[in-house]
């Protein structure tokens, strides 16, 4: 008897989750020599190229029949931090509690890593014909940008992914319910990051002598404004994700929102869908998060400069000179400099090649599934390997409970997954590397 520790995922993301991985400082190196040590108990070979050998990446590879690319899993295993959040449970505990695994990570993303660990080493195990090669690759550093990650290994060694096409990552197949329909949205494209810094000058001075039209009170200004929503664009993507789940709905739900995609409309729905809208404003929207303030460090003290940080994502298809052109539209005070801090545009267009293959095994697998097309709101390492012309799925299935809000549960308190999952999202997972050819 060989090992059997594909048969249990779960086990694996447990043990993922008691491994501290938080990033910064991220200290991958003790979880990622774990999984190598389980592809060694299975007489797999796996190399770790490291920037940083305490935040290493691996990579192995399962030989294939030679007719197709190489396909590739890739998943990170670096989580964000839990400080300032109220947990039930210990986040690094991975412990089992009615039904489900609890900790950080259990959505983004050991799970997802659990999940091709173990449908590679179930290939592996029961010598499973496989179209191509299979590339199991284990990252560090998704969650602050890449640089010891993704970005690193695609810029300093892309011989590594030599002739591969097409990869399964995150985010994408959970379940979520719309209208009493279980949707099945299945990442096909991603906003794009745009970090940008805002600098807005004004007299300053003695707190004792207050000062009129300020920075301060340029700053309440330009808050306010970014408070207001970005233009309205229609990408294809995000049409044909609209307009698969309207195909689903019946009237009149169907014809609200469809008016989504009249730009005209879209406002105006959104508001109507109220919380249920949130979803798709990010996808109709370049999007500006405030999210770092400098200013004035003594309290008697009235600062001349403020810079003001803002988290920008941006949609496929777009530069960073159209989401600055915006910006200028939107804050209308040339005063206000803005400036790029760090952008990760990426020009790509959208393959859905394999897009039928992952929707029908998702209709296998859950009879109620209705697969549709996803734009993700957020960035992933899969903007790096779109430099090398690799296409990524979202694909971590998960079959969730109906009233279980997966993006309101991703980087929050009392994160955590039901083990049943982990078993959906294997098998399909180990279906697909069968299938794409």
């Amino acid at each position: 008897m060989g090992p059997s520790i594909h048969k249990k995922p779960d086990q694996i993301l447990q043990k993922l989750i008691q491994f501290n991985t938080t990033n910064p400082p991220g200290h991958e190196r003790a979880c990622i020599e774990y999984i190598q040590s389980l592809l060694t108990e299975y007489g797999i070979e796996s190399r770790l190229v490291s920037l940083d050998e305490n935040r290493p990446n691996l990579i192995a590879r399962l030989k294939g029949e030679g007719d197709a690319p190489p396909l590739m899993l890739y998943g990170h295993v670096d989580v964000v931090t839990t400080e300032n959040q109220d947990w039930s449970h210990d986040p690094f505990s991975g412990d089992i509690i009615d039904g489900y695994i609890w900790g950080r990570g259990a959505l983004d993303m050991k799970s997802g890593v659990a999940m091709m660990i173990a449908a590679f080493l179930q290939a592996k195990a029961e010598k499973t014909p496989l179209p191509g090669d299979l590339l199991l690759v284990i990252l560090s550093d998704e969650e602050n940008g890449g640089d010891y990650g993704a970005k690193y290994l695609t810029k300093e060694h892309p011989h590594l992914f030599e002739g591969v096409k097409y990869a399964l990552g995150e985010f994408g197949g959970f379940s979520m319910e719309l209208a009493n329909k279980r949707f099945y949205p299945i990442m096909v494209a991603e906003k794009q990051s745009s970090w940008v810094k805002l600098t807005i000058r004004g007299p300053g001075g003695h707190g004792s002598m207050p000062v009129k039209d300020g920075a301060m009170a340029k700053l309440g200004q330009v808050l306010e404004k970014l408070n207001q929503p970005l233009p309205v664009h229609i990408t294809p993507e995000a049409r044909e994700m609209i307009k698969a789940i309207t195909k689903e709905l019946s009237l009149p739900k169907k014809l609200v929102l469809r008016q989504l995609l009249n730009p005209k409309k879209t406002e105006k729905v959104l508001k109507m869908l109220g919380d249920k809208g949130k979803m798709f404003g990010s996808l109709l929207h370049h999007t500006a998060s405030p999210t770092v303030l400098r200013a004035s460090d003594k309290i008697n003290v009235i600062p001349s400069e403020i810079t003001l940080e803002v988290d920008g994502r941006i949609l496929p298809g777009y530069t960073e000179e159209d989401f600055a052109e915006e910006l200028r539209e939107l804050i209308d005070d040339d005063s206000v400099e803005i400036e790029f801090i760090r952008s990760d545009i990426v020009e790509t267009e959208t393959d859905k090649t394999h897009f039928n293959t992952l929707a029908q095994i998702l209709k296998e697998n859950d009879k109620k599934a209705k697969p549709i097309p996803y734009v993700l709101p957020g960035v992933t390492d899969g903007r790096f390997f779109s430099n090398l012309g690799i296409q990524t799925y979202g694909f971590t299935p998960m079959n969730l409970p109906s009233d279980f809000n997966f993006t309101a549960s991703v980087h929050a308190a009392d994160e955590r997954i039901p083990v049943e999952c982990l078993y959906f999202g294997t098998e399909a997972i180990f279906k697909a590397v069968q299938r794409i050819k």
